[in-house]
C-alpha cells in the first residue's frame, strides 16, 4: 500500500467499511506528519495494549508525538476488518512484523492494540448459536497472522479473544 497524503473520503457504506477507511485514513496521515488528521481519528484517551520488545513501541510513540514519522514506517500489508476491529498487519523483510488492532466506535479510534513480532490469532469465544438444523459449537478462528517473508521464524504467539 503506497501511502500519499491526500485525504479521501470516508465511504457511507457500512459500519465495516467505514471502520477500514477511518484505518486506511490513519496509515496515510501517519508517513505525512499529518497530526491534525491523526487526532482528529484517535480518541484523547486511547486505550493501548502493547506485546513484543519494549524498544518496538512505534506506533505509539508515534501517536504520542514521541517518535517522529520518519523513525520506523507503517506499510500495511493487509488490513481485514472484524467486528468492530481493523487488524492491520505489515513486515519489512526476516526481522520485523507487526499486527495492529484497531477498535473503534463511531468512527474513532478507541482502543489500539500493537503486536510486535507476536504470531496473533484472533478467535471468537461468544457462546455457540443454536440454529435451526445446525450446531455451531467450535470457537472458529476470526483471523490469524499470515506473514510471507517469516513463515519460517519462531516467534511468540498470543491468541486474542472477542
Amino acid at each position: 500500500m503506497a501511502a500519499t497524503c491526500s485525504e479521501s473520503p470516508v465511504p457511507e457504506s457500512n459500519p465495516e467499511m467505514q471502520n477500514k477507511a477511518v484505518v486506511d485514513e490513519l496509515y496515510r496521515a501517519l508517513p505525512c506528519g499529518d497530526t491534525d488528521t491523526v487526532a482528529k481519528l484517535v480518541a484523547s484517551d486511547l486505550e493501548w495494549w502493547f506485546h513484543g520488545p519494549p524498544r518496538c513501541h512505534h506506533m505509539m510513540r508515534m501517536l504520542t508525538g514521541e517518535a517522529s514519522h520518519t523513525e520506523f514506517r507503517f506499510e500495511p500489508r493487509s488490513i481485514e476488518v472484524v467486528g468492530d476491529c481493523v487488524i492491520a498487519e505489515g513486515w519489512e523483510g526476516a526481522q520485523v512484523y507487526w499486527v495492529h488492532v484497531w477498535t473503534l466506535k463511531d468512527g474513532i479510534i478507541t482502543q489500539f492494540r500493537e503486536y510486535f513480532n507476536t504470531w496473533l490469532v484472533v478467535k471468537d469465544l461468544r457462546p455457540p448459536r443454536w440454529e435451526i438444523g445446525h450446531v455451531d459449537g467450535l470457537r472458529h478462528t476470526l483471523w490469524q497472522s499470515h506473514p510471507g517473508d517469516l513463515a519460517r521464524r519462531s516467534l511468540p504467539g498470543l491468541v486474542l479473544a472477542i
